[in-house]
């Protein structure tokens, strides 16, 4: 054997090598990927820790302040994965959005939400639910809120992982009285408090979808049903978008600024009023700009619902952080004060690293495992088109503010979610209707058979069935995993 030949041998053992090596690593990937996102996960979580540690180091419980900062951040980071996909599905499944787009707008305002308006004070005991004397001591009050931190953390977990998009709050408020029931007994509980939040289960999602529904109504029958669909469109959009404008600053007066400035019910309504005249008024010429050479189709009214429905979206991404960031580091800041005061009956306020805790969790569970419920939310419950989820915003926005104005305690979860159904039914129905008009038109049956054939429910049962099921059960189910979490906490440190 010549020396070429042993050295073409030895290129090809090389090649072979390389190649064996080169699949190893394509397969190292592909098992390694699913597995980036819980690691990434764990990192937060343990700098979380960190970080505790850091502010937190000196005092006594320092160890339990810890394994609680812990907890804040999982159940920060699953609220990021549930909760965001109700405002941002909508845009994306209209095709308004990307789905890279639509997280980095919802990390930007989440995160703002959070930090800038967010960790209004909140009670010892969520919302009320227990009452603080009944805790007894300071221990039992601490491995209480820990109990309830984390069933509601793996209760939202469970709920991403079936995807069912939940209510975060009611998952803390479930995890609040299944504590509180095992601490204290069922005697501790207000019970009233508890059924005005059951009747939200039933309120939030028929208002949202009355809402919406109501909207889409005044659409098709303003601008889509006319004969020139430009010049309607042209009239009613600036309406709108002024609409929109009123609604937001309105509900962000009430709700999302409500930790720089304290506003009441009339004043929000003249802000959202005044800042909705002016929007219409600006919106009149930018829209007959945007409307030129626009065909007289459907199609091309999408072009002049994009803008709108991405800023609403925003928008609700900035309230949402500033008011359901307190789920995930509102029992954390209870734990905190509780071991530095040892006391647990005052109202308390949220430190800026527990603060900053639950923002960054929202940000990196919506990037990390926001897509899944975002893809349910606005693909996969109903067709979406920029003016049905412009509908699903608005309506929002507005059924908060009727809430508020109403004294009735609400779900974002389930407004948003209620407004998809809403959209989605009121088009099976307006379907229908127009199905039945045309065969009064046209009594010949035969015309139709094609059409009824292709004609399909608008609305996934299986989903809204699912979707259901969880909200029924997020109270009790949370409840029950808390009770069982505390008794195990007080068996272990007793």
């Amino acid at each position: 054997m010549t020396d070429n030949q042993g050295d073409l041998r030895h290129l090809e053992t090389l090649d072979r090598d390389l190649e064996r090596y080169s699949n190893l690593e394509l397969a190292s990937s592909y098992v390694s990927r699913p597995m980036v996102g819980p690691g990434i996960s764990l990192v937060f979580v343990l700098l979380a820790g960190i970080t505790a540690m850091l502010f937190f180091g000196q005092e006594s419980n320092s160890f339990i302040v810890v394994i609680a900062a812990c907890l804040g951040a999982y159940m920060a980071l699953n609220i990021g994965a549930n909760d965001v996909a109700n405002n941002m599905g909508p845009a994306v499944g209209a095709g308004a959005l990307s789905m890279g787009s639509a997280i980095a707008i919802a990390v930007v305002f989440e995160s703002a939400g959070a930090l800038i308006a967010g960790g209004d004070v909140v009670s010892t005991i969520a919302k009320g639910i227990i009452a603080p004397e009944s805790m007894g001591t300071v221990d039992v009050f601490i491995w209480a809120m820990m109990a309830a931190l984390l069933s509601a953390a793996l209760w939202v977990n469970l709920a991403t992982w079936v995807g069912a998009p939940v209510s975060t709050t009611h998952s803390v408020v479930g995890g609040v009285m299944g504590a509180g029931i095992a601490a204290a007994g069922f005697g501790a509980v207000n019970w009233p408090t508890m059924s005005a939040i059951a009747a939200s289960w039933v309120i939030s999602p028929m208002l949202g979808g009355l809402v919406a529904a109501g909207f889409l109504w005044l659409i098709k029958s303003k601008i889509i049903y006319r004969e020139d669909k430009i010049a309607a469109a042209r009239r009613w959009v600036p309406i709108l978008v002024g609409i929109m404008a009123g609604a937001f600053a309105t509900y962000l007066a009430l709700k999302g600024l409500k930790k720089i400035i304290k506003i009441d019910m009339p004043t929000a309504l003249l802000i959202g009023a005044v800042l909705g005249v002016v929007i219409w008024a600006i919106m009149i010429p930018v829209i007959r700009k945007q409307s030129e050479g626009l065909e007289n189709r459907n199609k091309s009214l999408k072009v002049l619902f994009g803008i709108p429905l991405v800023v609403s979206a925003a928008l609700l991404c900035f309230a949402h952080g500033a008011n359901d960031v307190a789920n995930a580091v509102g029992p954390l800041a209870a734990i905190v004060q509780a071991s530095q005061s040892g006391t647990f009956g005052d109202a308390i306020s949220i430190p800026i690293w527990v603060m900053i805790i639950g923002a960054f969790g929202i940000s990196f569970g919506l990037f990390l495992f926001g897509p899944k419920l975002i893809n349910m939310v606005g693909g996969q419950i109903t067709k979406l088109n920029p003016m049905r989820a412009y509908c699903v915003a608005l309506s929002a926005a507005i059924t908060v503010i009727i809430a508020s104005w109403l004294g009735l305690p609400v779900s974002s979860t389930h407004i948003a979610v209620g407004g998809v159904f809403g959209v989605g039914f009121f088009r099976e129905w307006d379907a229908e209707r127009r199905i039945t008009k045309a065969r009064l038109d046209m009594p010949d049956r035969t015309s139709f058979t094609a059409e009824e054939r292709k004609r399909r429910k608008l609305v996934r049962r299986s989903h809204f069935m699912t979707i259901l099921a969880a909200w029924v059960i997020t109270v009790p189910a949370a409840a029950t995993l808390s009770a069982a979490i505390f008794y195990l906490i007080n068996t272990v440190m007793a």
